[in-house]
């Protein structure tokens, strides 16, 4: 693909949609193209009945390298209320992939830098490449942290190593990021775009309405036993009454894969 059309879509037959980022070249930068078609692309997948999960990988030597600079540099001078306006529709366009109803995997096979951390770290699932270098080096070029950066860093990491990574702007490979809780799991390069497919196939394979009913349940982050409760106790019912769930049940007893449909 050219950088006039740097975002590849692919559906799968079973409801795996294959978002890649393909502008190697510059690392596959944020640039305005490729924020369009994201937020185009996110319409279309919230609109998509048949939808089972995502998965979001870049081509070449980075995932994604995060806003670009040149454009950022350019606003300088701007008024600020102008600039505010135009990042948080950036970031509020980015994090679309948090309000999908199906799990989001990131396959980070190369560098995650900046925003593009940000949208690694708002994938519900994330696995990267041993060598990969990810990291929010913010305040290394005299910018404040965005792209809700500060919490979701908390939220994979806990607070005291985000402030450590955060105030640094330090880079750590896969491998310590696996470690640290920053993605799942940490693998050979030519490994984890296989591994994040299989991880998404697993998935789609499950029951879809009890799939988006768990991924609502833990989208508020940690939960009380007393806010679990009260949700499972609206939820779980409603699963009862699907064709998924005696099918899952047959299933078990007949020792044999289920086969939903989502009904």
């Amino acid at each position: 693909m050219s950088e006039q059309d740097p975002l590849r879509v692919e559906h799968r037959p079973n409801g795996v949609t294959v978002l890649t980022f393909d502008n190697p070249d510059r690392r596959n930068p944020m640039t305005p193209r490729l924020t369009e078609q994201w937020q185009h692309t996110m319409r279309s997948l919230r609109e998509a009945p048949d939808l089972r999960a995502v998965v979001v990988t870049g081509t070449g030597p980075a995932f994604c390298s995060g806003a670009d600079l040149k454009e950022l540099a350019d606003r300088h001078g701007q008024d600020l209320p102008g600039t505010r306006a135009q990042l948080s529709a950036f970031y509020r366009t980015w994090l679309g992939i948090r309000d999908l109803a199906v799990p989001s995997v990131a396959a980070v096979s190369g560098h995650a830098v900046g925003a593009g951390l940000a949208l690694a770290l708002a994938c519900d699932l994330r696995y990267a490449a041993e060598e990969a270098k990810l990291g929010a080096p913010f305040v290394q070029l005299g910018l404040h942290p965005g792209m809700a950066t500060t919490a979701l860093l908390s939220e994979a990491v806990g607070l005291p190593r985000a402030r450590e990574l955060l105030l640094t702007g330090r880079l750590v490979s896969g491998a310590e990021a696996a470690a640290m809780g920053m993605v799942h799991e940490a693998l050979p390069a030519d490994q984890v775009l296989p591994t994040a497919l299989d991880v998404a196939d697993h998935m789609a394979a499950a029951a879809p309405l009890a799939v988006r009913l768990t991924k609502s349940g833990l989208a508020g982050g940690q939960l009380t036993i007393e806010q679990a409760l009260a949700w499972e106790a609206l939820a779980q019912p409603v699963t009862t009454t699907t064709d998924d769930f005696r099918e899952g049940v047959r299933a078990r007893r007949e020792h044999r894969p289920p086969h939903f449909t989502g009904a």
